[in-house]
This record gives C-alpha cells, sequence and structure tokens, in this order.
C-alpha cells in the first residue's frame, strides 16, 4: 500500500475539487433518492441555502458561548423552538450537540452524576433500556461504566411493560424510551413508561433522535401519534437530531431538559488549569460556528408550513412503500410502524431478505441489513416520494429473482451477514469485526483489501471471505445441536 505524503507545493483547488469528485464516484446516489438511511434530503435549493449559512460562519467556535454571541443566541433560539415543539415549558433547558450520539453520551453522564450525587450507592448505576434502543446508549454506557439493562421487546416490537417493571430495582439511574425506535420505527407507550418512573422517583430520557422534528407535524397531518414528549410528565429529557427529519446540515442535534435541576449536573468545571478558569456544556470543545447556524436557517426558511409540507410527502411516500410491500408474496413489515421508519422482513423460506437486499443493491439502491429478526431497514424521507414506484417495481423484481434463484443466498453480502446474525459465538463475530476497525484506521487509513465483487456488485472484505466458511461450519454444528 502506498503511504500518501503532504504535496511538496500545493496544488491549484480545481484540480483537488476534480479529484475529490472522482474520489465520490462510488458513493450511494442519495439526491436521487437512492438512499434508506444516513442522507435526509429537502432538494437542491434547501442544499444549497444549507450550504451558504453554514459558510457564513464557517470559522466561528462554539467552544466558547461568551465569545461568538451570534452562536450563542442561535443555540438559544434552536432550544426555545425545540421546546416548543416538543411540549416543554418556560423551565426548559437544553443545548445543541454535534448528533444524537453526543446528545445521548452526555444525557447518561449528566444521569450518572446526578445520581451519585442524590445516592452514593455502591455499585454501577443501571440504566434501562429497550432492545430495541440505539446501540449509542450502548456506547455510552461502556464509556460511562453504567450497568446496561436492555428490555425485551413485546409482540409489537415496542418495549415490554411487564419486563420493564420487574426490572426496575434499587440502583436503577435512568429509564429509556425511543419515539421511535431506529431499527422497527415503533414508538414506546411512553406515557405508561412515564407513570411507572414518576411513581419510583427515576428519571425517563426519550430518545426521539429520529421523531424529534418528525413526529410533532405527523400528528398535525392527523396522525394518531400518541403523547410521547415533555407532555407526559415523567419524561425529563429528550434528544432530538436536527439533521435528520429538521432537514439541517450534519451536524446537529438537541439535548432538552425539564428544568435546570437535571441538566446542572451536565456541565464540567475547571478551576486551577494553568489556561485559566474553563467551563463546558458539552462533550466537545471546538464547535463549527457552521452547524448552529445552519440549524437555526433551516428552522427559519422551513418553518411549520415547510416541514408539514415534507413530511406530508414523506408520509405518502411511506404508506405507499408499505402497502407495496404487504402486496408482495413472501414479503411483511414488521410492527405497526406509525411514522416512515420500518423494517421489512421474509416469510418465504425461499426469499433470503439478505439477498433481496444484494439484489436492490445491484439496482443502486443503498438498503441497510439488520438482525434479530432478519430484515431489511427504510428510513423514508421527502425524496422517496418520486421514486416510490421504480424502488417497488425493483423490490419485486429482486424478490422474484431471488426466488428463482436461491444459491444468491450464500453469495454476497447476503452470506456473511446471513451467517454472522445465526452464530451464537459472539465474541468471536466482535473479534473479527475488530480485526476489520483495524484494517479501516490501520497504516493508510483506507478500506481493506478486496477479494472480489458480491454478485450485488458490492466489495466484500478480505477479513469477511476467510471468516464465511468457518461461520458455516459454526452454523451448521449449531443448527445440528
Amino acid at each position: 500500500m502506498t503511504t500518501v505524503r503532504l504535496p511538496e507545493n500545493g496544488r491549484p483547488p480545481e484540480e483537488v475539487l476534480a479529484q475529490m469528485d472522482r474520489m465520490a464516484a462510488d458513493d450511494p446516489r442519495w439526491r436521487e433518492g437512492r438512499t434508506f438511511s444516513l442522507v435526509y434530503h429537502a432538494g437542491e435549493a434547501h442544499n444549497r441555502f444549507l450550504h451558504r449559512a453554514y459558510e457564513k460562519f464557517f470559522s466561528e467556535n462554539g467552544l466558547n458561548p461568551t465569545a461568538f454571541r451570534s452562536l450563542k443566541r442561535f443555540e438559544s433560539e434552536i432550544v426555545q423552538i425545540s421546546a416548543a415543539l416538543l411540549g416543554g415549558d418556560e423551565n426548559t433547558v437544553g443545548l445543541l450537540t454535534a448528533g444524537g450520539t453526543e446528545s445521548i453520551l452526555l444525557a447518561l453522564k449528566t444521569y450518572r452524576d446526578r445520581f451519585r450525587h442524590r445516592l452514593r450507592l455502591p455499585g454501577k448505576p443501571r440504566v434501562l433500556v429497550p432492545a430495541s434502543a440505539h446501540v449509542a446508549f450502548e456506547k455510552a454506557a461502556e464509556y460511562f461504566d453504567l450497568h446496561l439493562v436492555r428490555v425485551p421487546l413485546a409482540g409489537d416490537f415496542r418495549v415490554d411493560l411487564g419486563a420493564l417493571r420487574r426490572r426496575l430495582l434499587p440502583g436503577t439511574a435512568l429509564v429509556v424510551a425511543s419515539a421511535p425506535c431506529y431499527p422497527y420505527g415503533v414508538i414506546d407507550d411512553v406515557a405508561e413508561i412515564g407513570e411507572l418512573c414518576k411513581r419510583r422517583g427515576i428519571p425517563l430520557h426519550v430518545d426521539a433522535c429520529l421523531g424529534g422534528f418528525l413526529l410533532p407535524f405527523l400528528h398535525k397531518l392527523g396522525e394518531p401519534i400518541p403523547p410521547w414528549d415533555f407532555r407526559v410528565p415523567g419524561v425529563t429529557s429528550i434528544s432530538a437530531d436536527l439533521h435528520k427529519y429538521g432537514y439541517a446540515a450534519k451536524g446537529a442535534s438537541v439535548l432538552l431538559w425539564r428544568s435546570m435541576e437535571y441538566m446542572r449536573h451536565q456541565f464540567f468545571v475547571s478551576t486551577d488549569w494553568c489556561g485559566g478558569v474553563f467551563a463546558s456544556a458539552g462533550i466537545l470543545g471546538t464547535r463549527p460556528g457552521g452547524g448552529y447556524a445552519a440549524a437555526w436557517g433551516a428552522l427559519q426558511v422551513l418553518g411549520e408550513k415547510g416541514y408539514l409540507e415534507l413530511h406530508g410527502k414523506a408520509l405518502r411516500a411511506a404508506r405507499r412503500i408499505m402497502d407495496g410491500i404487504r402486496a408482495i408474496p413472501g414479503l411483511e413489515v414488521l410492527g405497526a410502524p406509525p411514522a416512515t421508519i420500518f423494517a421489512y422482513r421474509s416469510t418465504d423460506p425461499r426469499v433470503n431478505i439478505f439477498a433481496v437486499g444484494d439484489r436492490l443493491a445491484a439496482r443502486g439502491w443503498h438498503v441497510d441489513r439488520q438482525q434479530r429478526p432478519s430484515c431489511l431497514h427504510a428510513m423514508i424521507t421527502a425524496a422517496h416520494e418520486a421514486v416510490a414506484e421504480s424502488f417497488l417495481t425493483d423490490l419485486r423484481a429482486a424478490v422474484e429473482e431471488v426466488r428463482a434463484r436461491p444459491e444468491l443466498a450464500k453469495e454476497g453480502e447476503a452470506a456473511m451477514y446471513g451467517l454472522i446474525a445465526h452464530v451464537p459465538l459472539r465474541g468471536m463475530i466482535r473479534k473479527n469485526v475488530l480485526r476489520m476497525m483495524e484494517a479501516l484506521y490501520g497504516h493508510g487509513g483506507e478500506q481493506p483489501d478486496l477479494a472480489g465483487e458480491a454478485s450485488a456488485g458490492e466489495p466484500v472484505t478480505r477479513w469477511a471471505v476467510r471468516m464465511l466458511p468457518f461461520l458455516e461450519k459454526l452454523s451448521k454444528l449449531f443448527r445440528k445441536g
């Protein structure tokens, strides 16, 4: 592998920009609505506006809120607008973060410190999360030495309330609910969970990173969205991403608190550093001012009518695609998602859903795979209204192709995901994923060498290819057992 060095002489800007375009040639075609995650596109005009807003504050730094007062004003107004949307009042406080993961990390760090300050119980503070809660909670628990308890789901893919009640033991610092959860798009019963938490004096965080800037507008569009935000008395904090269904630039999320009684445990203060007294509200230090400006700008230029129009398009597209999936023999949508996020799987043993994903990828669609159960995942945005019919046409063709060619289940991504999803030795899987990460971030910083092309046209890394025979043997062994 050739090591890349700093050029001795600077290159012409246009030459560098042209190379950047070539490097992005194989990236997902999100402008065409061909992706179902990662990017939330409200059109080229809105995209150009976000670029302009970001560029105006490109060099400003959110590290010191007393220096660039414009950024603090953006943040304060974003928090106030968000609080009003999510059932808050004059006591609601919060901040802008770099994304949902930072919001979640910061929330768990804050609840940990509050718990230790108030109760001083031995052992790790317990955090109860639905089995479907975002993996960022697991990451936060690992970072901050918390005992994460994943609560099983009921048949409708929402958290099982009976199982939750049984786990509300002494030492519980926090309960988490999702609105909606990422894997299945369903909303946990926040009202009932909030009542449980309020009776026992346990805080409740609602992860609305997906739904925070979606559900309020779906409710206004007439969708029967149950109470899930600060209108529920037991809810003490909410995370909501502006850079998802708020159609802001990456990265922008808000973390809201019912009152300063909770948020004050969030702050970091150092008084003895040689550089002076230092205080910080978030995890990051330097924050690009462009993120503040673009988030504030998105709220201003779209307004309520703009969001209703965008989410109306997303809702129509989601209904059409879900109805189309249900009409395909051998496929079903999991649960009853009320929003625009859902998962779908195969009910036909002849149709491997991961192979369907491969055939969709071969047709230019970027789809995410999930496990437990094996399924494909979709987050529908306004951009998908124009491509709903072409996606369904390709999905029907993909299903029929896999049904006619069952050997596709043993090729490409389907083989890798299918085996990984069913091998019970998760430590072995973790070890090999860590090897992949070492390759990605090791010397050269490039993707692992490719061993060839999958049948879907997607690269399969050598570590995965080496793993396939071993995983297949393990899978057969456990099937026999």
